[in-house]
């Protein structure tokens, strides 16, 4: 795609999705149209063409037509086309928690950097990626319809404040309640890295 077409590709977008929060993307099978210069990177700053978008409605706006699909790569979907962008790690990052109740009455919901609020139950589950080389975690939240929001290390800290132990199959598992499901993030020893 040439950037003259990238640009037309964008302006057609941001046409198409104005003042529009959640878009049916979900129902929408456009043709492809190719990959558009856009990246989100793993602190949730959009970029096009290697320039940060600074316009916060504007990512909002792009944010609402995100789709993951089952290729396991991220569009921006619109009625009538489908523009591939690239995701370093997750397409969201909550930046702020709220608890509400104590323990296995207690309900989590987080805010992400596009104001988005999203509850912490069954269709909105949390998990700890590990890394592979370091074993540093890395927690997620289910944002919507499998778009998941990295977790930033501040309110990951505030999360393990609030986790603590429970028995699950026979085994001492480390986690935290929400909407009264256990979220389990793995061993005490995964957690705080005593391997």
């Amino acid at each position: 795609m040439t950037n003259t077409e990238s640009i037309d590709g964008l302006n057609a977008i941001i046409k198409q999705i104005k003042d529009k929060k959640h878009p049916p993307v979900h129902l929408w099978n456009p043709d492809f149209c190719g990959d558009l210069d856009m990246r989100i990177a793993r602190d949730g700053v959009w970029y096009y063409m290697g320039s940060p978008i600074g316009r916060m409605p504007l990512v909002k706006l792009f944010s609402s037509v995100l789709r993951l699909d089952d290729d396991q790569k991220y569009y921006l979907v619109t009625p009538v086309e489908k523009i591939g962008i690239t995701v370093e790690d997750a397409p969201f990052v909550a930046v702020e928690m709220f608890r509400e109740g104590d323990g296995k009455n207690q309900i989590l919901s987080f805010r992400t950097h596009v104001d988005e609020y999203v509850v912490a139950d069954a269709e909105h589950p949390l998990r700890i990626k590990f890394d592979d080389i370091t074993g540093e975690p890395s927690p997620y939240v289910m944002v919507r319809s499998n778009l998941e929001g990295l977790i930033v290390r501040s309110v990951f800290y505030d999360l393990i404040e609030l986790s603590g132990e429970e028995n699950v199959d026979g085994e001492t598992k480390f986690g935290v309640w929400s909407s009264g499901i256990f979220f389990e993030f793995g061993s005490v020893d995964e957690i705080f890295g005593d391997k």
